[in-house]
């Protein structure tokens, strides 16, 4: 079973009790530990590939990498500050007038959940906080743009507005989080002729599976599955197009989601990140993970879950050592207990696994940037200290990035 051995991890970074198939809502965290018991993992601890030895101290890193660092360090602080928390996302930074008043009322009208009403949303002045056809395009523009909102759900809110500062950071723009007029023409015209949403017809494959009838919450239950599956087609067509279940649901109400050759409105997404990816940055604070290049630019971002004040993430810097896709999942009690569970236990792959579908080793033993079977909770709950994200952008990013390169935590 060279694939178990290879892909086997560690669950000392990891959450407890998030895997339910029927809820959105993960499980607030009361890990316990075993004192003075020394349990092996039931197989290897994780390798990735290429082969690399986990560190359990921080990585030794170049004067060039630090300078790199400091700056990237600095670029981060400098948005936090300037970043507005308390911003009714799409509220304009003018103030409204009565010709105003009437054009934004027009643009509410014409908005619409509808194919065309979706592509056609344009911005208008005090949008204001809530679910509307403009944030749910601005989603779509935002996610192709490499500035990650999340799970796309037309809400304003957190992850939008994070999504939105690190657009305006990478294109030159005062970071502020607020959807301004500015900032959405920079979006559409990066966005180019390109709709934000797409007609979609289910498959017979997207029928056929596999799924599990459910996941149940024992990881002793789990580790007797063959696998850790979706369950449902809407959890699958979720991720598909990096969508919330409950927002595919809302666009297609008449959907079945069990007929091949039904169709149905999908986010028209991208999948893939920038090249070059120089220096990973996980800020705690902001609950984002931030990619920068070679030039020390910053070139995306993601929301991310990192670590809790019980399980915190490591401090200081590390590197990337290797990538494992479906990895089998080792729980060890001597790390924490899950339920019952006190002896160790081997979890088969799958986009459900407490890791996701992926992970992305650390040169920090047990530590990692890996998936989720609960996207939509991303950066809204806590981690056994590992970097949290949703399953696509974990796979996104797991495509392009490489061993070597430097990842930082920041507070």
């Amino acid at each position: 079973m060279f694939v178990r051995t290879l892909l086997a991890m560690s669950l000392s970074c990891i959450f407890a009790g998030t895997a339910f198939a029927a809820s959105t809502a993960e499980q607030p965290l009361n890990p316990k530990k075993i004192a003075d018991t020394a349990v092996q993992d039931p197989i290897d601890p994780l390798a990735t590939e290429p082969a690399s030895s986990a560190q359990s101290t921080e990585t030794h890193i170049t004067q060039q990498e630090q300078r790199d660092l400091n700056k990237a360090s600095k670029t981060l602080e400098d948005l936090k500050e300037t970043e507005d928390d308390t911003a009714a996302i799409g509220v304009a930074p003018t103030t409204t007038t009565p010709t105003t008043t009437t054009t934004t009322s027009a643009a509410a009208v014409k908005a619409s959940w509808t194919l065309d009403g979706l592509n056609q949303a344009e911005w208008y002045e005090n949008i204001g906080k809530g679910q509307f056809p403009v944030y749910a395009r601005a989603h779509v523009m935002l996610n192709n743009a490499h500035a990650s909102p999340g799970a796309i759900d037309g809400s304003s809110g957190k992850n939008t507005l994070k999504a939105i500062a690190s657009f305006q950071q990478i294109n030159g723009i005062k970071p502020t989080g607020i959807l301004t007029q500015e900032t959405w023409d920079a979006l559409v015209a990066k966005q180019g002729s390109k709709p934000a949403f797409v007609e979609y017809t289910i498959s017979d494959a997207d029928l056929k599976g596999p799924y599990a009838a459910s996941i149940p919450h024992d990881y002793a239950l789990q580790a007797k599955m063959k696998g850790l599956y979706y369950t449902r087609v809407t959890e699958m067509l979720g991720e598909k197009f990096h969508m919330d279940e409950d927002f595919l649901k809302k666009l297609n109400p008449k959907a079945t989601f069990k007929k091949a050759g039904e169709k149905i409105i999908v986010a028209n997404i991208r999948n893939e990140v920038p090249e070059d990816i120089h220096l990973i940055v996980a800020h705690k604070g902001a609950k984002q993970l931030y990619l920068f290049n070679s030039r020390n630019q910053m070139i995306g971002s993601f929301p991310a879950t990192i670590g809790s004040s019980d399980t915190p993430s490591p401090t200081g810097t590390y590197k990337v050592t290797g990538v494992a896709r479906n990895p089998w999942y080792s729980y060890s009690p001597s790390n924490f207990i899950q339920g019952n569970n006190t002896k160790p236990l081997s979890l088969p792959p799958g986009p459900n696994a407490p890791v996701g579908n992926i992970w992305i080793g650390l040169s920090k033993k047990s530590f990692g940037i890996h998936g989720t079977p609960n996207p939509s909770a991303i950066s809204k709950t806590a981690s056994h200290g590992c970097i949290r994200l949703t399953n696509w952008d974990a796979n996104d990013l797991g495509k392009k990035v490489k061993s070597g390169v430097t990842v930082k935590f920041l507070e």
